[in-house]
């Protein structure tokens, strides 16, 4: 659960279950909130899971297990994922070298699952591994003046960059690590993570001291995150190969063997996936699920669609065949087909393009 909710109350929050854990939903007038983190900077908690690895192994045991490069110098982090012996994602994760320890940043209800999974494993290895959830709170802080609030009240550091970069310093006297993101609302974006006794202080610092920003939930995170065309873990990833979702950024192709990877490589090797993920506009919201059709063939579903309040129409998240190149297409709304006109990804451009955006060969 959020480890500041008596805060979130005292700013207006309602709250949802995601994973297991319970989120702010929005703190009202959703879409001016939104409008407001478009133009100026503004504060969520993130619902992550946080397993904390540790033991001279860290590194190669990870690395050994996910799909991308993990980093062995102290203050840099990887996007990853951890894939089934089918190429499959089982979950997205953010990994980050800690110096003693390596954080991975998880969907909250992968967490327990992961860590059950990987102490089977270490075999021989110097590894522990263990479920810190409820020992940090994280903040999002996204906006094109995400980088001014930062600098505003951190101090003994400068922001960092480039994406996956983190620097410590301090807040109102708590110490914090501030990480660079890889932009997922497709503005300038920073995860500023705390012990969960300093969560209360922080969140208020972020608010309400420096650069004025306004707190915002998850129903803004999913139409900011839609807007940007950065797939997300639940609509988009789960079960998916990751060629199929154009997430480069998650793969490293010349790193060793990792369970999966021989399928991620013959896609690779191929040339291209059997679909690919690409953006709608259409007349009216469909559900997610929603078959996409051109004429009177299906040729793909909706993963996600938001009404856009920066657009101040709907879009939508698609896989498609992958070499159907017609624009003009419909999906399923009520029982019946509504034209949606294929469109070119991100939606809206920001501050900064989200480094998960689908990037296929050419």
């Amino acid at each position: 659960m959020t480890v500041v909710r008596d805060t979130h109350a005292a700013h207006g929050a309602t709250f949802e279950e995601r994973g297991g854990r319970e989120i702010v939903r929005d703190y009202g007038r959703a879409e001016r909130t939104h409008r407001a983190v478009r133009n100026g900077v503004g504060v969520i908690e993130m619902g992550y899971g946080v397993v904390v690895v540790e033991g001279d192994d860290r590194v190669d045991f990870v690395d050994n297990a996910v799909s991308n490069r993990v980093p062995a110098e102290n203050g840099r982090g990887v996007y990853a994922l951890l894939l089934d012996p089918q190429g499959r994602i089982e979950t997205d994760m953010a990994i980050y070298n800690a110096g003693e320890r390596l954080l991975c940043f998880t969907p909250p209800d992968r967490a327990g699952p992961l860590v059950e999974d990987w102490s089977a494993k270490t075999f021989v290895q110097d590894v522990t591994i263990r479920d810190a959830s409820a020992d940090f709170g994280v903040f999002g802080v996204h906006g094109p003046q995400a980088t001014e609030k930062v600098a505003s009240v951190l101090n003994h550091a400068g922001a960092p960059e480039p994406a996956g970069t983190f620097v410590r310093g301090s807040m109102a006297d708590e110490g914090v690590t501030v990480i660079a993101a890889d932009a997922p609302t497709g503005e300038e974006g920073y995860e500023v993570v705390c012990a969960a006794d300093a969560a209360d202080e922080v969140f208020e610092t972020l608010l309400l001291r420096g650069v004025n920003a306004v707190p915002f939930g998850y129903r803004t995170w999913d139409t900011l995150t839609c807007e940007a065309g950065t797939p997300l873990f639940e609509p988009e990833l789960v079960d998916r190969i990751p060629n199929v979702l154009g997430l480069r950024s998650a793969l490293d192709f010349e790193k060793g063997c990792y369970v999966g990877q021989e399928v991620v490589s013959k896609v690779e090797n191929r040339g291209r996936p059997s679909q690919r993920l690409v953006g709608l506009l259409p007349d009216s919201v469909p559900a997610a699920g929603a078959a996409v059709f051109d004429g009177d063939s299906t040729v793909g579903e909706v993963t996600r669609a938001v009404e856009s309040p920066s657009l101040e129409r709907p879009v939508a998240l698609a896989l498609v065949d992958f070499d159907r190149e017609t624009t003009e297409l419909t999906v399923r709304v009520g029982g019946e087909e509504v034209t949606a006109t294929r469109t070119s990804l991100p939606f809206v451009e920001g501050s900064d393009r989200s480094g998960r955006l689908p990037v296929y060969p050419e």
